[in-house]
């Protein structure tokens, strides 16, 4: 299914039954990246994935210009409100995560809960740490325009705190190749998506006083040093609650989705 937005055309998938649950993919992902992970939450919840605008199936009608953190909240609301007139809950993972933050700020109304799993938002942190992430996530865009996705790959890995040793998956996952569209996920994503992230002005002083139910949340292996650790950790301090760990590590989402299913069952419940 398709929903025109401001400046955009969304593509999105709904499945299952129950209370609406949307979740905000990582990085490159599009509507399907989390399907072992959606088909064990579909029988409790109303399950709403989507390509993010730029990825896949979903368009921009100015594709030459730049995207905003403020558009991606904007696309999530008006999908919500496409769907479902009670406030949702929803799983935002990295990139998602801060999408999400963004829409607690500025649309409550809209949201009971948001678990928000090693969130993507340097505006979370102090000054000193927020320049250097910023400036990390700059110096990522130059190394994808020099050296192309096999030269960035293993550096946002880095930044992330994916460790590839520790890279452990469940049986029997639906495989995702690499394909030319997943590439040109990842290039829209590093060239478009970290820029957003970079400028992205979140009011933490209104996400401290929202009435959005918000959980911090972090992957159990999980680099402790690694960029989106501490802005779990910030997010913990404002929103007044201990980071969750779910397992796995940044992307536990897709490499272990039964065990993230149940423990964010019991999160939302």
């Amino acid at each position: 299914m398709f929903l025109d937005t401001d400046g955009a055309t969304l593509y999105y998938e709904v499945r299952g039954t129950g209370p609406l649950l949307l979740v905000s993919q990582s990085g490159e992902g599009d509507a399907g990246r989390s399907a072992d992970l959606v088909g064990r939450l579909t029988d409790r919840y109303t399950v709403v994935t989507y390509d993010r605008r730029g990825l896949s199936r979903s368009t921009r009608a100015a594709s030459g210009r730049s995207v905003t953190m403020e558009q991606h909240a904007d696309d999530a609301y008006r999908l919500l409100a496409e769907l479902t007139d009670a406030p949702a809950l929803i799983l935002g993972c990295s990139m998602g995560a801060a999408i999400g933050l963004h829409l607690a700020v500025a649309h409550p109304g809209r949201l009971r809960t948001l678990v928000a799993h090693d969130p993507v938002s340097p505006s979370l942190l102090p000054a000193g740490p927020r320049a250097g992430h910023a400036a990390e996530l700059a110096r990522l865009q130059e190394v994808y325009r020099q050296g192309g996705l096999r030269a960035a790959l293993p550096e946002i890995a880095r930044v992330l705190g994916i460790d590839p040793a520790r890279q452990e998956t469940e049986p029997d996952l639906t495989p995702m190749p690499f394909t030319p569209e997943r590439a040109a996920n990842f290039g829209f994503f590093i060239a478009r998506d970290f820029t957003a992230v970079i400028e992205a002005e979140l009011d933490t002083k209104a996400l401290r006083t929202s009435p959005v139910r918000i959980v911090p949340a972090g992957g159990a292996t999980t680099a402790p040093h690694a960029f989106v650790g501490q802005c779990a950790h910030r997010l913990a301090r404002l929103a007044g609650r201990e980071v969750v760990t779910f397992p796995g590590g940044h992307n536990g989402n897709t490499t272990h989705p039964r065990a993230y299913a149940a423990r964010l069952r019991e999160v939302l419940a």
